[in-house]
């Protein structure tokens, strides 16, 4: 997962999503005003609970869990939404639809990808197993079989996974458009398209973070600029800047090889465990290599446990956005309604077309 530090990057500076989207004086009904103030009150707070209480609850796998879990939160808040605005397929213009589809593939391709990545991860954990196994005694022929473990353990976590490619060009569309279609006389599809670009900036920021954590790359980051007439824009600033600049990009800067938390703890207990393999088996004290063990031992399982765990959270958001996908395509094929679709989906499990 080593990689050369790159360059910080400013990523593209965005501006108001809905200046070419919302005319002058645009209406909204007090009922849709209702829902969309609900939607934004909602999403702000997911935003705030997203903020790690410290530093270092950064980029630990349980927070990676936890902001998982937000955004299946998240995209089924859009879910609830839609139904409410009764809003047909048939009253969707082509171009919501089709940045809709759009989004929803590159969101898929990036899961592919972490779905990748953890299962290459949890490969390198039977390394690791073969390490602490030739460990339970002390011979020459052990010491060099865990010796070399050790390498095939460096060797496999420094191996570039060709999915994050996609990964990053999906992370890249997505920024691209950030910007809405013009929406003209449909309140509700204002109302929609705002609450579509809330989702996607929050879901383009977790993602980023992630492929930063998993390939230790900080060149993809993004740094999205929200309109302050957004309610929850200071919200997302705070969060993007504290775990952005304050924490990731500080810990490239300060020369930390790794960025998940779990990972960098196994690397440190390797790295003094190489350092005695190095030496004779009968020069070893046997409490110093007993003691090393341990610790690779405890920080392997917990990264194991760790990654079995984000997998399912994983896998989740991937159904989610695939369900709601296939949704509205089917209601597309049959021209039904949106919101028909969307209760259709969730009496089978919670998806929401988003």
């Amino acid at each position: 997962m080593s990689r050369p530090q790159e360059p910080h990057r400013p990523f593209l500076p965005f501006g108001n999503p809905f200046r070419r989207m919302s005319p002058k004086g645009s209406y909204l009904s007090p009922k849709l005003l209702a829902l969309l103030n609900t939607f934004e009150e909602t999403l702000q707070g997911r935003i705030n609970n997203l903020r790690p209480v410290g530093r270092d609850d950064v980029l630990r796998l349980s927070w990676m869990r936890f902001a998982m879990d937000t955004l299946c939160e998240i995209h089924t808040d859009v879910k609830s939404l839609i139904a409410a605005l009764e809003l047909p397929v048939c009253d969707w213009d082509d171009k919501w639809i089709d940045v809709y589809l759009d989004d929803s593939v590159k969101l898929l391709d990036i899961c592919i990808a972490f779905s990748s990545e953890i299962s290459q991860l949890k490969q390198g954990h039977l390394f690791l197993q073969c390490v602490l196994r030739n460990f339970d005694g002390a011979s020459t022929k052990q010491f060099e079989r865990a010796r070399s473990s050790l390498d095939g353990w460096k060797q496999h976590v420094a191996k570039k996974n060709p999915r994050f490619d996609n990964c990053f060009c999906a992370m890249d569309v997505l920024a691209e458009k950030l910007d809405l279609p013009k929406i003209k006389n449909s309140a509700k599809g204002n109302v929609l398209m705002r609450a579509m670009y809330g989702v996607k900036v929050v879901s383009l920021l977790v993602c980023s973070i992630f492929a930063a954590a998993f390939s230790g790359s900080i060149k993809k980051l993004v740094d999205i600029q929200v309109p302050e007439s957004f309610s929850w824009a200071a919200a997302f600033s705070e969060l993007q800047a504290f775990v952005n600049t304050t924490e990731i990009r500080s810990l490239r800067s300060s020369g930390r090889t790794t960025i998940l938390q779990e990972l960098e703890a196994v690397d440190t207990d390797v790295k003094k465990l190489y350092s005695i393999v190095q030496e004779e088996a009968n020069m070893v004290e046997g409490q110093v290599l007993e003691s090393l063990t341990s610790d690779l031992g405890k920080s392997a399982e917990k990264l194991s446990q760790g990654l079995d765990l984000l997998a399912k959270d994983v896998d989740r958001f991937f159904q989610i956005v695939l369900t709601g996908r296939d949704a509205l395509l089917g209601n597309l094929r049959i021209g039904g309604n949106a919101s028909d679709g969307v209760r259709r989906v969730s009496n089978k499990g919670g998806p929401m077309v988003c």
